[in-house]
């Protein structure tokens, strides 16, 4: 009889020819909505007949060709929008076929910049995000705590991010676990673990999770790592500790022992040292850097919120770095 093992290697083949079909009826559709909307910003340019020609055009797909879905006005509409938006940025070209149609008209609708859309094209397109996953780390303000967490910082501080390919964000927004500011340590933790889709999706999908409580043995004493995880692009072990409280120096030292003891006990000879995160309700990055300077581990601090972080707010200061360091050239 034949080993059922080799079932699954047909299940591989049947997957990855409906992938390859997909990506190329994705390619095809998306092709065909940037010539349809060239054809619709051409033909509509003029002010004084452009609405009603588009009005025009989908009266004429409702009346003869009601089975053609997306278009109406409002398609017609997107079309055009998606054309004028990228159909001269060679920039985005190659992007373009690697996202679907309902993700780029999420970012179409709520980005305000170039900028902006550029990131979370390229962030699809590499963390291959479902619409549902592209919505929320829109509404978490991703971008825009993504490049605060790139503002120039303190020599530690700076280090620590160098070290680490600046894969961590300063802050980060946990409000799916839907706990009180009060929570204990172990309560985030279990949170955590029940919504760990939700927590790898905020950390990045690089991520793989090796376990909860990780057990380290240092002479005749146990350690627990809160959270320990995988990193594929570092190549590394990547220990999490949480604490619900501010930042204190001497969890420096605490990580410090466990990631020595990951890479004594733990690591591969093919990996990259393990690195640290302490998760921290605050921190103060003048103690961060203080804390950091003596530190031999790459070790990142960043902050939680539990909350959604005002948007608004984050795109004013955003805004205000940005012009700041246009300033200083």
């Amino acid at each position: 009889m034949v080993p059922d093992r080799s079932y699954s290697e047909i299940i591989k083949i049947i997957q990855s020819a409906r992938e390859r079909a997909f990506y190329k009826v994705n390619e095809e559709l998306i092709g065909m909505y940037l010539q349809i909307g060239k054809f619709v910003s051409e033909n509509s340019r003029d002010a004084a007949y452009g609405d009603s020609y588009v009005d025009g055009l989908a009266d004429f797909f409702a009346k003869n060709y009601p089975e053609l879905k997306g278009f109406t006005r409002r398609g017609l509409y997107r079309m055009r929008q998606f054309y004028e938006l990228y159909g001269e940025d060679e920039k985005v070209s190659a992007l373009l076929t690697q996202l679907s149609w309902t993700n780029h008209l999420q970012i179409m609708s709520a980005c305000k910049s170039a900028e902006e859309r550029y990131f979370y094209m390229a962030l699809c397109a590499k963390e291959k995000y479902s619409t549902r996953e592209l919505e929320r780390q829109i509404d978490s303000a991703y971008y825009e705590r993504y490049m605060l967490s790139q503002k120039p910082a303190t020599p530690a501080i700076a280090e620590a991010k160098r070290s680490t390919s600046n894969v961590f964000l300063d802050t980060y927004t946990l409000e799916f676990l839907a706990v009180p500011e009060t929570v204990g340590e172990k309560d985030l933790q279990q949170s955590i673990i029940r919504n760990l889709k939700n927590f790898i999706l905020e950390i990045g999908k690089d991520f793989s999770f090796v376990g909860e409580e990780y057990r380290l043995q240092v002479g005749g004493h146990d350690y627990y790592i809160d959270l320990l995880f995988y990193h594929r692009g570092l190549s590394c072990l990547v220990a999490f500790e949480l604490k619900i409280d501010e930042f204190k120096p001497e969890y420096v030292g605490k990580m410090d022992l466990y990631l020595e003891a990951l890479d004594r006990e733990v690591k591969k000879p093919n990996e990259n040292p393990s690195v640290g995160v302490i998760l921290c309700a605050r921190k103060d990055d003048e103690v961060v850097e203080y804390a950091l300077s003596r530190s031999l581990s790459p070790t990142m601090v960043s902050e939680y919120k539990l909350k959604l972080i005002d948007k608004d707010l984050l795109r004013k200061k955003l805004k205000e770095y940005l012009e700041l360091a246009e300033n200083e050239e």
